[in-house]
């Protein structure tokens, strides 16, 4: 394992890079992410949007408030001692990855340039949300769960702390969890140390980390980045343009697959090469089946699958394929438990946001 230099951050490989220091923003690069089921929490992208908090965990509370019957305030050693513990393997998402693929359309101004390493799953550790709902009651009328973090963001010319919502039918899920632990280890302060929500299914936005304050209301969060960052427009909106208020709020993860090996541009020999990729559909959907094709799609075969099929986590796969000299489109697709696949095209769903792009992963190299 390569040793990280004196100045990258939060214990990350010197492999790790970075779009931004701060707020700390990066991923691992794509030969490395699917070498195992569980992300190495030195590889695991972190996407942040203010600096990161410092938070003593002696002296940690989280408020749990709103529309409950019993406004509560615990300690982390408390939500430790009082809700049985529960464990989950996740892959968290980011609603950016990917944004390179609509970048090549057109440009995306503001927003990082995610290839497709925003996305990481982990084995997470903590106490089931609904366990915490439950003991504070849920009152009649509560119909979404929001989130606040200890982090100061500036948006808008405001300082705030990062936040967003969940639906009441998924904060009362068994799989959403209060996580204080990440792989066997302390949950690390990149990831939302003291604790920090996991929503599988979900964009990461909603997996709000170094969670501060949790509130039971009839209507989604109206912090800005649920009501304004994270939506979804149509492809001929754009910023001057746009109706904000009917952007639509993103929630369920889209299926996605893609290519981790070869690289994008990478000059091979001609014969038997492995293409490897992962593959992760949202929503609690498994992963069925990754078609792959050396030709641009013009015909296809059935990739192996790897690992346990999880409806909450992704499912790795690779592919052997034959390739004689010259140039080749690689291509990935996958298919869910429902039948969904993904688009061919990415100009059927760019957005000046560039969120959510799952058409076709596509590498182009050069065989030798």
């Amino acid at each position: 394992m390569n040793e990280p230099p004196p100045d990258m951050p939060c214990g990350k490989r010197a492999a790790f890079t970075l779009h931004s220091r701060d707020p700390l923003n990066g991923g691992p690069p794509l030969d490395l992410i699917d070498r195992s089921d569980l992300t190495p929490l030195d590889l695991f992208f972190v996407r942040s949007h203010g600096t990161l908090p410092a938070i003593d965990p002696a002296g940690y509370r989280l408020t749990i408030g709103g529309l409950v019957e019993r406004a509560l305030t615990i300690s982390l050693a408390e939500l430790r001692a009082r809700f049985p513990r529960a464990e989950l393997s996740a892959t968290i998402e980011c609603a950016g990855n990917r944004r390179d693929g609509l970048l090549a359309i057109a440009p995306i101004p503001g927003e990082l340039p995610w290839g497709a390493e925003a996305i990481g799953t982990a084995a997470w550790a903590g106490v089931a949300l609904r366990d915490v709902l439950r003991a504070a009651g849920v009152a009649p009328g509560a119909a979404h769960v929001a989130f606040a973090g200890h982090d100061q963001v500036e948006r808008q010319g405001r300082s705030f702390g990062y936040g967003g919502s969940i639906p009441i039918e998924k904060a009362l899920a068994p799989e959403v969890l209060l996580a204080y632990e990440m792989n066997g280890a302390p949950l690390p302060p990149a990831h939302g140390a003291p604790l920090r929500v996991v929503a599988p299914g979900y964009i990461g936005a909603r997996s709000v980390k170094w969670l501060a304050e949790i509130r039971l209301q009839a209507a989604p969060s109206d912090n800005y980045f649920q009501a304004h960052a994270y939506k979804l427009f149509p492809p001929g909106a754009r910023p001057d343009t746009a109706d904000w208020a009917a952007g639509l709020m993103l929630g369920e993860l889209s299926l996605n697959a893609a290519i981790c090996a070869p690289a994008a541009g990478a000059r091979l020999p001609a014969g038997p090469v492995e293409l490897r990729g992962y593959a992760f559909a949202g929503g609690g959907r498994c992963v069925e089946r990754v078609d792959v094709s050396c030709d641009g799609g013009a015909s296809w075969a059935t990739a192996e699958l790897l690992g346990a099929r999880q409806r909450w986590a992704w499912r790795r796969w690779r592919a052997l394929a034959k390739l004689p000299p010259g140039r080749h489109q690689l291509v990935a697709r996958a298919w869910d438990s429902a039948a969904n696949t993904q688009p061919e095209d990415p100009r059927q769903i760019w957005n000046f946001k560039g969120y959510m792009n799952n058409a076709w992963h596509r590498v182009v190299v050069e065989v030798e």
